[in-house]
């Protein structure tokens, strides 16, 4: 990320307005050739500047300037941007990664709170009030005068997101039959990198933040307006003793699809409900790793359903963990090599979170399912926030970052060996339920081995 930054910020430099006081009448190359420093490669410095002196013009063409320092007056941009707007720049570029991870822990703090509320008050009420907070923040961020209040409305922009996310999920669980539930959990990811897709090709034609903010709220406010509407968790009003409610929503789904219920089945879904009541150029690159999302989440639909959970989730981290570690074999400055295997780790640990997502809804009780998915979904924020720190220590060595997220990915696919097979199983109401097929799966598996 650091050298995406470095390519996107290259048309800046040094505010050396100062010369123009000797000589109103530089052109812009005069200017630049007299006041800055060069890079190795020939280009300009963006983060030094020759130290201003009191000579006249001629003696400054005639000797020139040799001594550097920092900028001291600011930068010139090309690019109007929040990041350049507030200078986020050399010394300071690295505040860029704390941002982020302030965003993430927005995310993080988001999926901790709404989960466990969605146990006590419904997905609905839990899918509602992010959605709410999300617009109100993300609007807002586009009109802050400082760094400061950007900072803080995007991480509660991330605290309504990460609660509308793992609560969304929860919901399509529950409401979609054995056959199709992948559909509904990959479906919601797919159209999530779409929507990265859309985001990048906005911020590249529309290149001033502010207006970009205030079109990213614009369909957040379309989502308010039909999020109303969206039906409650037929399951969770069951595992409440609210049947009735849950009767009404059954029966009005069954209408929607034109199929027929059949009275014994609604009776014993009743009864379940009743045995268990007291028991979720950048822009380039951006959309690049955005759109590769997209086949992974079709891929996954289909091969969840032929060859199971467990398999995939294994396979997928194992292939991501070994094209980030390729990355440590290639040249430096081959970066078409570098950035095709970012993207292929990038894709299979897209696909390995699809996996991921539908293993969480399928291992857990409709009880505990939305707890279970907010603390998950913590356990992938935590590494959210801690990617962007982690960038930082590239300054110390560039292997350091590549060679920890290669061995986390290694060690979590192989800890993947451990978990039960889900495909096609019901969805346990009960942690007793729950148990009962855990123990079900091993006895399974230790015959199958001796």
């Amino acid at each position: 990320t650091a050298h995406f930054r470095e390519a996107f910020y290259c048309d800046r430099h040094c505010n050396t307005d100062w010369i123009l006081g000797l000589d109103p009448n530089l052109t812009t190359d005069e200017q630049l050739n007299l006041t800055l420093p060069r890079e190795a490669d020939g280009t300009f410095s963006r983060c030094q500047m020759f130290v201003p002196v009191d000579w006249d013009i001629d003696a400054i063409r005639e000797f020139g300037l040799n001594k550097t320092t920092s900028c001291q007056n600011g930068w010139v941009y090309g690019v109007h941007s929040f990041f350049l707007q507030f200078d986020l720049v050399c010394d300071t570029a690295n505040l860029l990664e704390i941002i982020q991870a302030i965003s993430m822990v927005g995310v993080l703090v988001g999926s901790l709170l709404f989960g466990p509320l969605a146990e006590s008050f419904g997905r609905k009420r839990a899918i509602q009030v992010p959605a709410v907070i999300t617009f109100i923040f993300v609007l807002a961020s586009g009109f802050c005068p400082d760094m400061y209040s950007f900072t803080v409305f995007t991480f509660f922009a991330g605290v309504g997101g990460g609660g509308y996310r793992v609560n969304s999920i929860v919901l399509i669980t529950e409401w979609i039959g054995a056959s199709k539930r992948s559909w509904g959990v990959c479906l919601t990811l797919l159209f999530t990198s779409v929507g990265q897709c859309a985001l990048a090709g906005l911020v590249y034609f529309i290149r001033d933040w502010r207006l970009a903010k205030i079109i990213i709220a614009a369909p957040l406010g379309v989502v308010l307006l039909y999020i109303w509407f969206i039906p409650e968790s037929a399951r969770w009003l069951l595992s409440r003793g609210r049947t009735e409610e849950a009767k009404q929503l059954i029966m009005k789904a069954a209408a929607i699809s034109k199929r027929t219920i059949p009275d014994s089945l609604l009776e014993n879904v009743l009864t379940l409900g009743l045995d268990y009541f007291h028991l979720s150029f950048i822009h380039l690159y951006f959309f690049i790793f955005g759109a590769i999302e997209i086949p992974a989440h079709i891929l996954c639909i289909w091969l969840l359903e032929v060859f199971g959970r467990k398999p995939l989730f294994m396979l997928t981290l194992a292939t991501a963990g070994l094209s980030s570690i390729l990355i440590l074999a290639v040249p430096q400055g081959c970066g078409i090599a570098v950035t095709s295997l970012a993207a292929v780790s990038r894709f299979f640990l897209i696909w390995a979170g699809s996996v991921c997502n539908v293993l969480v809804q399928e291992l857990f009780p409709t009880t505990v399912r939305q707890t279970a998915t907010g603390l998950s979904s913590i356990s992938g924020r935590s590494g959210a926030i801690v990617a962007p720190l982690l960038n930082i220590t590239a300054m110390y060595h560039w292997i350091i970052p590549i060679l920890v997220s290669s061995s986390l990915t290694f060690i979590s696919g192989g800890l993947g060996f451990m978990l039960p097979e889900t495909r096609r199983r019901e969805l346990p109401d009960s942690i007793d339920e729950a148990e009962g097929k855990s123990r079900a799966d091993t006895t399974q598996w230790k015959r199958g081995i001796s």
